[in-house]
């Protein structure tokens, strides 16, 4: 079956000595992994294509006895201003598309958290400020659009006791408004702008929110992307 798809670029990784396997978000299939033969050439024009938050158009041949599938067609959908220009939008990127690879389901689509993604990633290639809380909502909308919608009047998850999201100064509200939002909406951005995030806050809410996602999903303790956002964050 030929499938034509905006696709988003999650992962990639070596294959052989000439190809690689790179893990796409597909709009119309969900996750998907193709093989790239000829990738790691030298004078190869797709190795560019397949680098991780990439936004491409392509159109593949989709078999449903196979693991990897074979594009045969690329382009970019759409590039991006700053983010490969600055550490931190590098490292928040990452971490999104990091997030978002482990939280799908392999080829289970869901059009709306591809929408999502597409439109924080270019937030974060143009947000100069509060990258944190773009963070924070991308995480809380991967949980609603999951089936997990958190309610932070609900002081336990079956077997477990979540922090308490009152603890910071201020944490119960930028949640609160957090949720109560959407990103495309006009206004969204200059609210969030203009919350205030003390050290304590940016614990809380942090611990808070990845509390919830460890609970529902496995093996998100081990992002390498957030032992980098950590590090550049606390920094």
């Amino acid at each position: 079956m030929i499938v034509h798809s905006p696709t988003i670029v999650l992962r990639r990784f070596s294959y052989s000595d000439t190809s690689i396997i790179a893990r796409c978000f597909t709009r119309e299939m969900g996750k998907i992994s193709f093989i790239i033969r000829g990738a790691k050439r030298k004078k190869s024009p797709q190795s560019a294509f397949y680098e991780p938050m990439s936004h491409l158009d392509i159109v593949f041949s989709h078999n449903k006895r196979r693991d990897l599938h074979l594009v045969t067609k690329a382009s970019f959908a759409s590039t991006y201003l700053n983010i490969h220009k600055d550490l931190k939008r590098i490292a928040y990127g990452m971490a999104i598309v990091e997030l978002t690879e482990k939280t799908l389901i392999e080829e289970d689509p869901n059009k709306e958290m591809f929408d999502e993604l597409i439109t924080v990633l270019k937030i974060v290639d143009l947000q100069q400020t509060q990258l944190n809380l773009i963070y924070w909502y991308y995480q809380l909308r991967i949980l609603d659009l999951q089936g997990f919608k958190t309610d932070l009047s609900d002081k336990n998850l079956s077997g477990l006791s979540l922090p308490d999201p009152n603890q910071g100064p201020n944490s119960k509200h930028i949640l609160s408004t957090l949720l109560s939002g959407n990103i495309i909406e006009n206004d969204f951005i200059k609210r969030i702008e203009k919350l205030t995030v003390s050290l304590k806050d940016r614990k809380i809410i942090s611990k808070y929110i990845n509390t919830c996602l460890y609970y529902h999903f496995d093996g998100l303790s081990e992002l390498k992307s957030l032992r980098v956002l950590k590090a550049l964050v606390t920094a």
